[in-house]
């Protein structure tokens, strides 16, 4: 894999709006974030725009995240949110120009396409939380800023005060491989396109928010069906937050969807790891190996990300 060089005071950090559109105090936020952390902002020409549930049009987007793959002086790209958007314009990034001048690429939700095209080209990303985030964690923070900023291995990933301390055994055993994955809406919507999952022998990290569990099982199926994770070593399952349906104690809950149609592939499965749409979580470096314990319910990354 391909590491970008760590994020050190007076980096240049681009803020790129990508999918879903902010207001102006969220791009405001973002920047006083990346100055308290030390580095210096370079805001997207784009950042600010709306075009209906986008931030802005597609030629817009796609070219502000090219500028600051392509600027020699962009330390690191920070995507501003989720939402949607980032499928449409993955296929127009000159992810040649990231392979030729890494940088550290952070993001998580409907980023998850730019993770996956990064893979395609051996680069190591961060599935990490966003900088316009309202309620950003002192675990969140550290949790990023140490992937970031140190070139060396994270080791064994802590658990917030709020955590019960480790995540749930659904299959039992331990696995290594490289941490890919991120949110299973985008995993599920990319098989079958140039950017599908490739798991073989990876540690797959996935997560949601919002969806309910016959959705959960869909988008899980569709990942089986399609090969996206044939030779898979692992899976971590992050939080499956904001669940329509929790209420119901008639329909089975994520953990039991995802032990039902993920169990048969035979591999160690642990439920509930500090990741994903909530306000304290990991950020985990795509392409980094990995050590996932599912009897201890524990995940140890075992390579810097950057250097």
């Amino acid at each position: 894999m391909i590491r970008p060089p760590a994020l050190a005071p007076g980096a240049r950090v681009a803020l790129v709006a990508a999918a879903g559109p902010l207001a102006d105090e969220a791009v405001d936020r973002a920047i006083a974030r990346v100055r308290e952390w030390g580095w210096e902002p370079v805001v997207g020409t784009h950042a600010r725009e709306r075009t209906g549930f986008l931030a802005g049009d597609d030629d817009g987007r796609a070219a502000d995240l090219n500028a600051a793959l392509r600027d020699p002086r962009v330390d690191g790209v920070w995507l501003l949110r989720g939402g949607y958007g980032t499928p449409r314009i993955v296929h127009r990034i000159d992810w040649d120009a990231l392979a030729a001048r890494p940088c550290a690429v952070i993001g998580f939700s409907d980023n998850t396409a730019l993770h996956l095209a990064a893979q395609q080209k051996r680069v190591v990303t961060f599935h990490g939380p966003h900088p316009a985030t309202v309620e950003f964690s002192a675990f969140s923070a550290d949790s990023l800023r140490r992937s970031v900023t140190r070139a060396e291995p994270a080791g064994l990933l802590p658990f917030p005060a709020t955590h019960p301390g480790r995540a749930d055994t659904l299959v039992a055993g331990s696995a290594e491989g490289r941490l890919v994955g991120g949110n299973l809406s985008l995993l599920a919507s990319l098989a079958g396109t140039p950017y599908t999952l490739d798991a073989r022998g990876a540690i797959l990290f996935v997560e949601e928010v919002g969806e309910p569990a016959y959705r959960v099982d869909r988008m899980l199926t569709q990942l089986i069906l399609s090969g996206a994770l044939d030779g898979v070593a692992g899976i971590a399952v992050g939080a499956f937050s904001e669940t329509v349906d929790a209420d119901r104690p008639d329909l089975p809950s994520a953990a039991e969807v995802v032990r039902e149609r993920l169990g048969p592939l035979g591999v160690p499965i642990a439920f509930g790891f500090p990741f994903g749409h909530i306000d304290e979580t990991w950020t985990l470096p795509e392409g980094v190996p990995a050590r996932l314990d599912a009897d201890a319910g524990t995940l140890e990354v075992l390579e810097p990300a950057v250097e």
